[in-house]
């Protein structure tokens, strides 16, 4: 296209979409053709899936969706992330934009602004206002759904498709997702389930990514220049991984000669890393590592060798930032943090980043970096999960990870969410992604992970049982089927089915020629050929079972002589083509077969949310939750009505331990300790306190209780086919306990061994189920409730940066 034939056609779209031009005009970087493509859909009234990788720029899809908003007099929009952390980075930033007064932050412990026209809140907290019709939901134009990957999450998944599902029509949505390899799956079910929804896939990078290995001190690059497919990966790191970069062992090798030594890649340690990286210009880097004493034990590393990457003046200006931000933490919480040795880190230009952060400081680290202060941070993956932290270059030591069980590959999905951090848009011309060489590491393999882009989204989707009692009283239950069997589970079990009908059709038709193939003028040779196979299987299990009884074996055999008897007499058996009739008759056999499993497996996929829905609603039948009429007509009871303000893991539990009166002795200590018991998980199992530690009286009495209970509820929910729960975890019980009744921080780290950054967040999921029975519960458990709230909510748990 010439230059005036491109004029042109920007001319014609900008006349088409002028409120994207007027947006476009205003911002610091030209619009990439994905992003003009999405805001065009959004001008136009429709809905938009945004599917592209990490760092190139997605969310401003979302920040059109709201400044349309904007344009209006009284509509709103909000913006719903799947982290409070988030939240929080949005909730700055677009306050940066239309001022304080036109945001509003919610999350499950922070309340800003909560009416102003843009809201910006976690999902869940978007959920429960659509299943208490909140008045906030009144002139909602817009949701923006960012992370929306997040609905493949096996704990807090179903959430997104909740929204998704019970948003009021009218609402557009802007869905912001990964480079999913699915895409186009998700936005069909959305154009199902939304209306007229687009689509818009990118694969382009804004920044374009370089990818090296890091071998003995040098950065080799991954890709060779030129060469057809199987030459692109670097012939030098090839040669160095077949040599002997693998490891392998010395011996003889053809004909008797010397096989190559192995070639070992000595590793440099991290300073001489950090080192060389700086040298080549790229900094800032963050280096990801897998564990959090990792990323910890790195930092150390890096000031045990004296390094210091900062000028004074970033030192001073790191030291303002400090100052402001940790202004309101008294000294003796500082101390306990390491806060002053944190410090002296983070002015030498370096910190970690992971979840056992205390809060503030992460988001310290993440400004800090942003302002290109901090130049070398080492963190978990966590970091990857969309906080707006890119790098010039990003540091993989390993490309495994213990998953809770095992050291596992990371997968293609978080090579791309990883590196997507590498390259910052209008400051880098490239980013970079170096791998860092180890003994067994296969080029071709890394190679083969830096170049697909596999990551597909799969629901996660599931009925519960506060589910379950808001659609039925909103809907009723047949109408709530309905409804749940519009979610991208059942959607994707639909298309699955779809599939496997259409091979059952196929099978079935070659089916029908293996009939005619194995036809005897004889007689019925089907029956014949089954005849055959019976006499096989049981002749193969009598050879297998060496361990049965005489009883059995006797029984077997007179079976094997019976089946041969009716062999013989078949009038098929005395066929002079009998065995090549059998050859296609073992043929139809083994597809008949396959065709019964394809059936099997559709009738166990078709209406699947339903079914779980029905053993969800059995369940609250029997307990009383809901009463089912003789007409069969589902309402809620008294106790079901409650049920609809109990959000999380435990709605059923916690259900029962109030209306059975569990919990009316607790004092607001053992209340909140009660509830950090239902709320906690354990990282590693055993994590149990002593009971021994814990307080005695009406304390125990109660967990005890509540124990007792968990098991019942346990047994009926697997009678009823469900997958049931995990027990109550006492793991943060004495620590609990004793903040709760006025204890110092120190002591409450030093009982349990955990991290601050745990500590506060267990603490503030405590106070979220705190909030739930102060406003569900009667009588006592009420006051006593919003007493234990504030009894946990001191501290550094009640600091809040916003």
């Amino acid at each position: 296209m010439t230059d005036a034939a491109s004029r042109y056609a920007r001319a014609e779209a900008a006349r088409a979409h002028p409120l994207t031009a007027s947006f476009a005009a205003r911002q610091r970087f030209e619009l990439d053709p994905f992003q003009v493509a999405a805001c065009h859909a959004l001008e136009d009234g429709r809905s938009v899936l945004v599917a592209a990788p990490t760092g190139a720029g997605k969310t401003i899809v979302g920040e059109f969706a709201i400044d349309l908003t904007m344009r209006t007099v009284t509509e709103k929009a909000f913006y719903t992330t799947p982290m409070k952390a988030l939240s929080n980075q949005k909730f700055r930033e677009l306050q940066d934009v239309y001022g304080a007064g036109e945001v509003g932050l919610l999350t499950g412990d922070t309340s800003v602004n909560a009416h102003a026209r843009v809201v910006v809140m976690t999902t869940e907290v978007l959920r429960n206002m659509i299943y208490a019709g909140s008045s906030a939901l009144d002139d909602l134009s817009y949701v923006v759904m960012d992370e929306v990957h997040y609905l493949a999450d096996r704990f807090r998944g179903a959430v997104w498709e909740e929204v998704i599902i019970h948003l009021p029509p009218h609402v557009r949505i802007v869905s912001l997702s990964a480079t999913v390899s699915n895409a186009e799956e998700f936005g069909d079910w959305l154009d199902t389930v939304r209306g007229d929804t687009e689509v818009i896939v990118s694969e382009t990078r804004p920044v374009p990514l370089e990818q090296h290995m890091l071998v003995r001190g040098d950065l080799l690059p991954l890709f060779d220049t030129g060469g057809g497919p199987s030459a692109r990966v670097n012939r030098d790191l090839l040669r160095l991984g077949s040599v002997g970069g693998a490891g392998g062992a010395r011996g003889r090798g053809h004909r008797g000669a010397p096989r190559p030594r192995p070639v070992r890649a000595e590793r440099i340690d991290r300073p001489q890393v950090v080192e060389l990286l700086g040298r080549a210009t790229l900094l800032p880097a963050i280096f990801f590592i897998f564990s959090r004493a990792g990323c910890d034990a790195a930092v150390q590393q890096l000031r045990r060798a004296g390094v210091r990457l900062t000028s004074r003046e970033e030192r001073d200006e790191i030291r303002a930032l400090v100052e402001q931000r940790t202004y309101d933490l008294g000294d003796e919480d500082l101390g306990v943090l390491g806060f002053w040795e944190w410090k002296d880190n983070l002015e030498r230009g370096m910190a970690a980043h992971h979840a056992g952060l205390l809060p503030v400081f992460k988001e310290i680290v993440e400004e800090a970096f942003q302002r290109r202060l901090v130049k070398v941070v080492f963190a978990t993956e966590t970091l990857a999960l969309g906080i707006n932290m890119p790098a010039r270059t990003v540091v993989l030591e390993r490309l495994e990870k213990f998953n809770g069980e095992a050291r596992v590959p990371i997968t293609a999905g978080e090579y791309t969410q990883l590196t997507g951090r590498a390259g910052r848009r209008g400051i880098d011309v490239e980013g970079h992604a170096v791998i860092q060489w180890r003994d067994g590491v296969d080029p071709q393999a890394v190679a083969a992970l830096a170049s697909r882009r596999t990551y597909p989204l799969n629901s996660s989707f599931r009925p519960t049982y506060n589910m379950a009692v808001n659609l039925i009283d909103r809907y009723g239950r047949e109408r709530a089927r309905e409804l749940l069997e519009s979610s991208f589970a059942q959607f994707q079990a639909d298309r699955a089915v779809v599939g496997l009908a259409r091979q059952v059709r196929e099978s079935e038709q070659s089916l029908e020629g293996y009939v005619t193939a194995m036809a005897c003028d004889r007689g019925d040779f089907v029956s014949y050929a089954a005849l055959r196979r019976e006499l096989g299987d049981v002749e193969r299990l009598n050879r297998a079972d060496r361990a049965a009884s005489k009883r059995q074996q006797h029984e077997r055999q007179q079976q094997v002589a019976s089946l041969r008897r009716r062999l013989q007499r078949h009038p098929c058996h005395s066929c002079p083509d009998r065995e090549h009739h059998a050859r296609w008759g073992e043929r139809y056999t083994k597809l008949k077969r396959q065709i019964d499993k394809k059936r099997h497996e559709i009738e166990t996929r078709t209406g699947t949310v339903a079914r779980i829905f029905d053993r969800v609603v059995d369940v609250l039948a029997e307990l009383d939750y809901v009463a089912i009429d003789a007409d069969g007509t589902t309402r809620l009871t008294d106790a079901g009505a409650t049920m609809k303000r109990i959000y999380g893991e435990r709605d059923l539990l916690v259900a029962e331990c109030l209306r059975r009166g569990l919990w009316n002795d607790l004092d607001p200590a053992g209340l909140a300790t009660m509830a950090c018991c239902l709320v906690y998980e354990p990282r590693r199992e055993g994590a149990e306190t002593d009971m021994r530690a814990l307080p005695r009286g009406p304390f125990r009495r109660a967990l005890d209780a509540t124990q007792t209970l968990w098991a019942q509820l346990d047994d009926l929910e697997r009678e009823h086919r469900l997958p049931g729960s995990e027990p109550v975890a006492t793991g943060l019980a004495e620590a609990m306990h004793g903040w709760a009744r006025g204890g110092s921080l120190d002591r409450a780290l030093v009982v349990t061994d955990l991290a601050a950054g745990d500590f506060v967040r267990w603490a503030k999921q405590t106070i979220d189920l705190l909030d739930q029975l102060a406003r569900t519960a009667d009588g006592p458990i009420a006051s006593t409730a919003h007493r234990a709230v504030d009894a946990v909510r001191r501290g550094i748990v009640a600091y809040s940066s916003v």
